[in-house]
């Protein structure tokens, strides 16, 4: 038998994408403002999705969405960590319901809950319509500004590609967004204060579970990006610096990101539930990381 080279050695296939375990949430049920999720293999979802188009749009499992590649509507909501996002249509359709900052206040019930759907029948008052509706088309893309509370409407069976972000320009929005998630966790849980051992720990715990971050990642968080930025720049000279092209940032870029990062962070760490945080083992400690910080901006002011 005739010896492979190296070349024709066999090589396995690639196992199938479709084994590949992906989320999905049933848009057909609310629970409290979003949707209940469930896990499974994308071949099976592929399959759902095949038989829910043969029964005309209806299935006994519920209209099934794959983050984003959504069957029906997505609830009101603003964008995790009030980033900002783009969402780019590969087929079908989507119509888009935008309330800018503040306008999504009117809303609020008594309780300070952000209604399920801003389409149902009591919120046609005109006052209360959505400044901007847009109706995106396959190959159109949608960009989302920072802390604009939107929801999506799938005119027909939808695939897009969708992408989040946080960079100097929102930086203070996300560090707002998560004082206020912290605010509203205390709130719910205040009657336990002063008998629950460690309750601002368990605050922190809570904010975690609910937001996905809490304030010593939020830390983690400035801390990467701020270590990378002031390595992107070196002192040339009394006054002057020198920005490393080698990341793709000028110079200009490299200076407001810092300027931003350390306007933030000089708000972190004089917050009070941050100073209850066990910064012992925070390398660099986040005193010493606002002072390089400082520097670098001292060094970059006759720019």
């Amino acid at each position: 038998m005739k010896k492979l080279e190296d070349s024709e050695k066999y090589v396995p296939d690639p196992p199938f994408s479709g084994d590949v375990v992906v989320p999905v949430a049933n848009c057909g049920v609310q629970e409290y403002n979003s949707n209940p999720k469930e896990h499974m293999p994308l071949k099976d979802y592929i399959s759902y999705w095949k038989e829910f188009i043969q029964r005309d749009y209806s299935s006994p499992r519920g209209c099934l969405y794959l983050k984003d590649w959504h069957l029906c509507r997505s609830p009101f909501h603003a964008d995790i960590f009030r980033s900002f996002s783009w969402s780019v249509n590969i087929c079908g359709r989507k119509k888009w319901f935008f309330f800018p900052p503040g306008q999504e206040e009117a809303l609020r019930d008594c309780h300070g809950g952000l209604p399920y759907d801003v389409t149902a029948p009591e919120f046609l008052d005109s006052h209360l319509h959505p400044v901007l509706e847009v109706t995106q088309e396959a190959g159109e893309m949608v960009f989302v500004p920072s802390g604009w509370h939107h929801q999506v409407h799938n005119l027909e069976d939808t695939i897009s590609i969708n992408h989040n972000w946080v960079n100097g320009c929102n930086l203070a929005n996300m560090w707002h967004f998560l004082q206020q998630e912290l605010c509203a966790v205390q709130q719910e849980v205040s009657e336990w204060r002063d008998t629950m051992p460690d309750w601002h720990h368990h605050c922190q715990v809570i904010m975690k579970s609910c937001s996905g971050i809490n304030f010593e990642e939020f830390y983690q968080f400035l801390k990467v990006i701020a270590e990378r930025r002031l390595l992107l720049v070196k002192k040339i000279g009394p006054g002057e610096l020198q920005c490393s092209e080698d990341f793709g940032l000028g110079l200009q870029h490299t200076i407001f990101d810092i300027s931003r990062i350390a306007e933030v962070l000089a708000s972190v760490v004089v917050n009070p539930d941050f100073q209850r945080v066990d910064t012992s083992r925070f390398l660099p400690q986040p005193e010493d990381l606002l002072q390089q910080l400082q520097e670098a901006l001292a060094t970059t002011e006759p720019l």
